[in-house]
């Protein structure tokens, strides 16, 4: 019997750890190559690992929930059978074997698996081969009788392995194994999509009350105990749904919930940490009229070619920080302290960072220079559409080159943003409020917003970062700079 162990991968930067957030597989299944069979959940984004072996799901070596670090094995996969002996031990196609091919490591043999639920060919120890002998010999001590097999939950499957079975399981009730024997807890019957929808809702199917034929638990079970839970903790906050306490523990007096730091929020405070202590930050403030950029949305809003993006003024604060960095191309780099090297970047890939329901992440557009305003629109709605999912993949977060962070959405005039780890500048961008200003010697009531430059002070100049601001804040102010540096 081969068996192998699929130990978690780096599927990012410097990943050192991840957290197992749904097995899509159970002990028992079938599995084909790059078939789907876990969802991790790493610094900042939900990661779906593939098997790269085809067999039979042995072990899952790490349970929901848990945080495991990089090449820890989380699941076993059985991808061949034991030895059959010599003679015709070639088995048929109805003997519910097929013929899985694996390599060159078996000899250029094919491995067997068995489809799930097939009945195992007899070995030699069970049914033994009746000999000739010619005195008959004292009768051998009967053979304890095998122990009968549990009752299967799942029928056999009676077709290839493929999407079909798939699909058909995705309608089959499974058996909750998560529990450890001998807890006392009973076996939950749930179908995958019921269990995924616990799993969403942060529902433990251990305490639901199954009211579906044969003891199933069914949807509805699970939204009554999600809305249970719900009406309990308004009744303890009643003043605020609190979904981050969700996955803490309460002290016993309820004064206090300790939240595990995970993930999203872990890493964010690491790079933060790195970040505040490794860059000496230097930030600037530009109070600006973007009256015209306000007048230019509204066109835009109206505009056939802008009617399937969603145009709003942080779009074109983007371009204009875009304009910028081609008019000061030395502020987009970055410092490598081993090499002592300061590396310039001759591409943009725009970061925006996006508040979730998960926490703050800071996905990027690769190469937005080269895209004009519409590909900007489409690439900025895309990314943040993906972000708030959380289906973020680690690519789309790494070699981002500049910042931008848009407080404004929360009503905040302005703050002092701290640098992505790798970067030298990022730019907040305010609130836009209707004010009292000066125009054209009188004062008139304008749109108004602020803006802050961060930048790391061993790249970049106080002249430098002033100069760079400065040329953003003249695109707010009339876009039509835009056609005269684009």
């Amino acid at each position: 019997m081969s068996t192998q162990r699929f130990p978690l991968p780096d599927v990012g930067e410097g990943l050192t750890e991840a957290e197992i957030v749904e097995w899509r597989v159970a002990v028992g299944d079938t599995v084909a190559v790059n078939q789907v069979v876990v969802e991790i959940e790493t610094a900042k984004s939900l990661v779906e690992l593939p098997s790269p072996w085809a067999g039979t799901v042995t072990a899952l070596l790490a349970e929901e929930g848990t945080t495991v670090e990089v090449g820890t094995p989380i699941i076993e996969v059985s991808t061949g059978a034991p030895a059959e002996p010599s003679g015709p031990a070639e088995e048929s196609e109805g003997s519910g074997s097929v013929l899985v091919g694996y390599g060159t490591g078996d000899g250029g043999t094919g491995r067997r698996r068995r489809r799930r639920g097939a009945a195992p060919a007899p070995t030699p120890a069970a049914t033994p081969a009746p000999t000739p002998a010619p005195a008959p010999a004292p009768a051998p001590a009967p053979a304890p009788a095998p122990e009968p097999a549990p009752a299967p939950v799942v029928a056999a499957a009676a077709e290839p392995v493929g999407p079909a079975i798939e699909k058909a399981m995705a309608s089959v009730p499974v058996v909750d194994d998560a529990a450890p024997s001998g807890t006392g807890r009973a076996r939950v019957l749930a179908k995958p999509p019921v269990r995924k929808l616990a799993r969403d809702l942060g529902v433990d199917l251990g305490t639901v009350h199954p009211t579906g034929p044969g003891g199933i638990v069914t949807r509805e079970d699970v939204v009554a105990r999600a809305e249970a839970a719900k009406a309990r903790t308004l009744a303890t906050y009643p003043d605020d749904d609190q979904p981050w306490l969700s996955s803490g523990a309460v002290s016993q007096d309820g004064r206090q919930t300790r939240v595990p730091v995970r993930s999203v929020r872990k890493r964010t405070a690491e790079a933060m940490v790195a970040s505040a202590f490794t860059a000496p930050h230097v930030t600037v403030f530009h109070t600006v009229d973007v009256t015209k950029t306000m007048r230019l949305v509204e066109r835009l809003k109206t505009d056939r070619d802008f009617a399937d993006v969603r145009v709003t003024p942080l779009l074109i604060a983007a371009k204009a920080a875009l304009l910028a960095v081609r008019r000061h191309p030395e502020i987009n780099a970055s410092w490598d302290d081993e090499a002592r090297e300061i590396v310039y970047k001759h591409y943009v890939n725009l970061g925006i960072a996006a508040a979730t329901p998960r926490g703050l992440v800071v996905p990027n557009i690769k190469d937005a220079h080269a895209l004009d305003l519409l590909g900007l629109a489409t690439a900025i709605q895309d990314l943040t559409a993906t972000a708030r999912a959380g289906r973020t993949s680690p690519a789309d977060m790494s070699d981002g080159t500049f910042t931008i962070t848009n407080v404004g959405v929360f009503g905040i005039d302005t703050g002092t943003p701290i640098l992505n780890p790798g970067e030298s500048g990022i730019l907040a961008f305010g609130a836009i409020r209707q004010q009292p200003w000066v125009h054209k010697g009188k004062v008139k009531p304008r749109w108004v917003t602020q803006l802050a430059l961060s930048f790391d002070h061993r790249l970049v100049d106080g002249a430098l970062g002033a100069r760079f601001l400065s040329d953003v804040a003249r695109v707010l102010e009339d876009p039509a700079h835009g056609l005269v540096w684009g």
